[in-house]
């Protein structure tokens, strides 16, 4: 199937929520924009990759931990939420496999925080509407 290129789209990323006895996984951004401000893992879906695949590479390539899906949180669509564009970011919730958080490809750390910390903090984009939706789901009240 060809694809009509006179009309422009999104890019399309993912973003992952670990949470590890009520502590999620953030990464410190290495790069514009929001360099060095502190964002959940992911990142820009590759041609012909499922977003499934997606995240589960964007977590371990800039936190070292291994993970697998466990439910999908939301698909946030606003074309304001990255100042480079149009980006939809498709977020999943995942459960730790195995691995020690460390900073690398895009990511300068990678650490873990408790849900008090992260509610006085600025997180990257639209990060702290994610983080919301997550205390909602996570509560039941989603």
């Amino acid at each position: 199937m060809e694809y009509n290129k006179k009309y422009k789209s999104p890019a399309l990323a993912v973003d992952g929520i670990v949470n590890i006895d009520n502590r999620l996984l953030l990464i410190k951004r290495k790069n514009p924009p929001f360099k060095d401000f502190w964002a959940f893992p992911g990142g820009f879906v590759d041609y012909g990759e499922s977003t499934e695949d997606a995240i589960i590479r964007e977590v371990f390539e800039e936190s070292g931990l291994k993970t697998e899906i466990e439910s999908l949180l939301g698909v946030y669509s606003n074309p304001n939420r990255d100042p480079r564009g149009h980006v939809v970011s498709i977020v999943y919730i995942l459960k730790y496999i195995e691995g020690s958080p460390k900073g690398s490809d895009d990511a300068k750390e990678a650490k873990f925080f408790s849900i008090g910390d992260i509610k006085n903090m600025n997180l990257a984009f639209d990060h702290k509407s994610i983080f919301k939706d997550y205390l909602k789901f996570k509560l039941g009240q989603y």
